[in-house]
Parts: C-alpha cells; structure tokens; sequence
C-alpha cells in the first residue's frame, strides 16, 4: 500500500487534502488522473446500471434533507458506534474492533465478535479484563456516538435549525419514490439510481481512500412486488458481482460473503457482499441487501403519505420490497488501481505497469513525436487532436522514447502511439500495447478503429493469486 499510496501521489492520482497546511485526517483530494479514474469508474457504474438498460432511471437528491428523513430512516436513533476510551493514552477505540462488550442501539449488551446477546454480569467481566491495546490502560465503558455530521440551516444556531449531512444517499431515492413513478411512468419492477457524496464521522478512518468520513456512493433501489424479491436479489447479487470483473479486476482477488442472520439488520432478509483481498486484507467493496418494504413504510408512517403502488393488472395494492446494490465509488476507484499495480523487470530496469481496462484508464492512448524535428511534433499532434475526438488523449515530447513508455506504463495508458520518420513517407504510425509490448504499424487513417478493435477484445490475465 505505501508503494500505491506513494505512486499516486507522485503521478496525480490522489492529494493528502490541506496538504499545504498540514493535512485534514482522512480527506482526500482527487488529482488530473485521479479524477479522470474516478469519473471512468462512475460512467462505468452509470452505464451499466442507468443507461444500459430500461428498468432503471436516474436521480439526484439533495445533500441536505428534511431532518424527519432520518428520523423515519432510524439513523438519529440507531446510527452509532460503541466507543471506549484509555483513560491513560486517551486514545479512542470501537469496542466491537478490540474485544470489549458493548450495548447495542437498543440498550442490550453484545458480545464483541458474535453479536450475540450478553447477560450484564458477564459484560462487566469481560470489560472489566480488557485493558487498552497501546498502554495498556484502563478503558471507559462503552458509549454510543452518532455518526452522523450535523450541521444548522440557516443564520441562527438552535435545535429546530439542525439538520443533517447525508450518511447515504439511498433516502432520498425513498422519499422521491412516488416522485419518480408518476413522473417516469414506470412500474414495478424497476429501480432508481443516484451517484452522490455521503458523509460519516468515522471514528477510524483509514487504509488511504479506503474509509474515509466524506465519500461518494453508487446506490441503486430496485423496486419490485414482495413475493419477487428473492429472485430479484439473487439477480443483481451475480449482476453486480460479476461487474468488477468485466471491467479488470482479476476474479482471484473477488468473493462473494453472505452475512450470517446475526449480522443482518432488523429490516433485512438477506445481504452479500462483494469484498477484495486488499494488501490490508479481504474489506467490503459492495453490498447488495433485501430491504423489504421497510423503508417505504417508515417514511410512509412518518410523513403520513401513502407510498404504496396500485397494480392495474392485478387490482391490488401493496408497498414495494426494495433490492440494494451499494457501492462505494472511491473504493472502487482503489480496488481497480490496487489491482491494476504490477511490479515487473523490462531488459534489467524495474517497470511499474497499470494493467487498468482500457475503459477505466485516465488516459485511452498518448501520442509521441520520435523526436523534436522534421514535422514529426506537429503531425504527432494533428494525430492526437483527432483521436481526442474518441479517446482520453495524452502527448508527450521529451525524454527518451523508452521513458516516455514507462511513464505512461504507470499511470495505466493502454496505448501509445509513436510518429517516426516513415510517418512522414507513408502516413503510418507504430501502435504500442501496454500488457503484451506489442508494436504494430497502422496507417493513421486506420488509427481509430484499431483502438477502438483492441478496447473490445482487451482481457485481463489472472495471475490466479489471491482468493483464500
């Protein structure tokens, strides 16, 4: 991770934020390629959910919300972790991460790795023998705290003012549900998307990009009729899976974990997710979650508006069960650069290489001139204008050629095209492949197509390591 972490900022993929002033604790700023990735990571996500289907469509609610939204949502209520604190060190801890016993949102005290429900007598025990991981010190009891940002709405601080930075973006796609149906013309089945920045207070962030307290979600709600649910879930349980392949990550580092029913939230059927084993170890990358209805309901009880659907065909009513796939899009901007990382040795030089599909790479193709004369720097950027048209374009001039290929070998560009002497004679260009060091002359007539033919048939090599 250090290596990863090092390469993107030297390459400008991702900033400490406040560099300049000492840094923000896990903020992030996203660089010329970081945000390049990052906004290929999210068309990706929006082309297979949104735009390559029609039971799907679009939205995009408002940071800020009514704050009755999250009380219907049971975030005000139940939104919290357990802390601890050394009363030596002062150093902060989740209880559930160092072992120690804690009571859940509902007051009842829970056993640290199982979940399960713990008698009083034996939590105080076992808080009682553990002791601080760093000193060594006494630890506080547990207490919850709520991690959600709250901020106020308007000029005077005061409780009615309050309101909320979102911790998910899926409750505006709830409240907006009839919203959406009337207006759309949709019907169950069918889902609503949105890719938007959420905010938690994290108490520990970390793993570079990996949790962060501001973040942006892809989330989708598939609406459908209660007895389709299963069905449903099982469908975009493979469907998302299956995504991360289809676009680089190698299927060795993927698994699917469904939860056990202890870790499942009250309102929920089933969850899985789809985890990566990072250089940390396996985290979560998505979920994907049978919601029931209880989200409708909530905020149907809560506004006291009706957020049923009628169904014409059957003349019956009922209130939609909801199928969530969430994604977090910076993680997965992270699993696609952590994955495409490849350390290699070219002739006796050490080559780090980007094996980034060619679909989710900053830069599709970069263009050099072979040298700086002869015409070759204006037709190389003749050339690179005109590719401009479908690709993500880089041009480079200085330095060795060889050079020149390395540094776009780590920032993941998948093709490189060089305009020599015999471009001059012949209208033909050597076109380098990224993975196999290929070169092949194509007439720059043909230069377009060739990319486009090479970003089609482009496949990822599994090294076959890494599924445990």
């Amino acid at each position: 991770m250090d290596k990863i972490v090092s390469l993107c900022k030297r390459r400008g993929f991702v900033f400490q934020a406040s560099e300049i002033y000492g840094g923000l604790n896990s903020c992030w700023d996203y660089g010329p390629l970081g945000v390049e990735l990052k906004r290929n990571v999210k068309d990706a996500w929006w082309r297979a959910m949104v735009r390559d289907r029609d039971d799907v469509v679009g939205l995009d609610s408002a940071i800020l919300q009514h704050p009755k939204v999250w009380e219907a949502s049971g975030h005000v209520a139940n939104f919290s972790d357990p802390l601890v604190d050394c009363t030596k060190c002062k150093k902060r801890f989740r209880a559930d991460h160092i072992g120690v016993p804690y009571q859940n949102a509902a007051g009842v005290w829970t056993h640290p790795e199982t979940a399960k429900p713990l008698e009083e007598s034996e939590a105080r025990a076992m808080l009682a023998a553990k002791r601080c991981p760093e000193c060594g010190g006494e630890l506080t009891p547990p207490r919850r705290f709520n991690l959600m940002f709250q901020t106020f709405l308007g000029p005077v601080v005061e409780d009615a003012a309050r309101v909320y930075l979102r911790p998910e973006t899926a409750q505006g796609i709830f409240t907006n549900f009839v919203n959406v149906l009337n207006s759309s013309r949709k019907k169950p089945p069918f889902g609503i998307a949105q890719i938007g920045k959420s905010f938690r207070n994290e108490i520990t962030p970390g793993n570079f990009v990996f949790r962060t307290r501001e973040f942006e979600q892809g989330e989708m709600e598939f609406f459908c009729p209660p007895a389709d649910a299963d069905k449903w879930f099982a469908y975009w349980r493979e469907e998302r899976f299956g995504w991360y392949g289809k676009h680089g990550v190698r299927p060795s580092r993927l698994r699917l974990r469904d939860h056990a029913k202890d870790e499942l939230a009250h309102y929920s059927t089933a969850c899985s997710d789809v985890e990566y084993r990072y250089p940390f170890g396996w985290g979560e990358l998505e979920g994907i979650a049978n919601r029931t209805d209880f989200d409708l309901k909530q905020h149907a009880t809560f506004s006291k508006k009706d957020l049923s659907y009628f169904d014409e065909e059957t003349k019956s009513r009922y209130v939609p069960y909801v199928i969530e796939p969430a994604a977090g899009i910076d993680r997965a901007a992270m699993t696609f650069l952590v994955d495409a990382y490849e350390e290699t040795v070219v002739k006796d030089e050490e080559r780090v290489v980007l094996h980034f599909h060619p679909k989710i790479a900053p830069i599709t193709v970069a263009v050099f001139p072979l040298v700086k004369k002869e015409g070759m720097p204006e037709k190389a950027k003749e050339i690179e204008q005109e590719l401009r048209r479908s690709f993500a374009t880089a041009i480079e001039a200085n330095q060795s050629i060889g050079k020149r290929y390395a540094r776009q070998d780590e920032v993941g560009t998948p093709y490189c095209v060089t305009v020599d002497g015999q471009s001059m004679q012949d209208d033909t260009v050597t076109l380098r492949d990224r993975d196999t060091l290929a070169q092949d002359r194509v007439k720059v007539s043909d230069l377009s197509s060739a990319i486009a033919s090479k970003i089609r048939e482009w496949k990822r090599v599994d090294d076959g390591g890494g599924a445990a």
